[in-house]
């Protein structure tokens, strides 16, 4: 039986073609899951009550789109123009922590409340834009302990008197 020659520029263009179709292949199925590259992808979205902590009473109720995966805390409000009264975002991390948050491409300032995973405000930061062109190391960072952030409109929890020692409920499992 006769053997085929095939030209080494043939195999090896056959070879090309062949690792071009996996890494694409590849690409495809990990494009269809944003998350496993750590983007954002889907925010789900939840209700937010703060209540106050002498009282009971409800301060404030936010609707929410929550992070809760590590591409989605760092996007976060980044890709966002505006936030209605009422509106915000809840970043959800595995545990307590000392956590530090920026205005990374920022549209509009934010009031960014830390919360312990036990509902407790512990800190809030009045986040003002940093200059324009201001980025990396030279952006403002917002520090803080707890389980969760809620990042909310700029004199948000002025104008509902919610305060550090309130109480914070989140519908779901976070």
């Amino acid at each position: 039986m006769p053997v085929l020659a095939v030209p080494r520029d043939v195999q090896f263009r056959t070879l090309v073609v062949a690792a071009a179709l996996l890494v694409a292949g590849a690409l495809g199925v990990v494009a269809v899951d944003a998350d496993l590259l750590g983007g954002p992808g889907e925010y789900d979205r939840t209700t937010v009550r703060v209540v106050d902590a002498d009282h009971g009473e409800t301060l404030a109720t936010v609707e929410v789109r929550v992070a809760d995966t590590p591409g989605k805390r760092y996007t976060g409000l980044s890709n966002t123009s505006s936030l209605s009264a009422d509106e915000g975002m809840l970043f959800v991390h595995p545990s307590n922590g000392h956590y530090a948050y920026v205005m990374r491409d920022m549209e509009f300032p934010l009031d960014i409340v830390f919360v312990a995973d036990n509902g407790t405000i512990t800190r809030i930061h009045h986040a003002p834009l940093d200059p324009p062109g201001t980025t990396g190391g030279d952006l403002t960072r917002y520090e803080g302990f707890g389980r969760y952030v809620l990042e909310v409109p700029y004199g948000y929890t002025n104008r509902t008197g919610v305060e550090a020692g309130d109480r914070v409920y989140v519908e779901g499992d976070y």
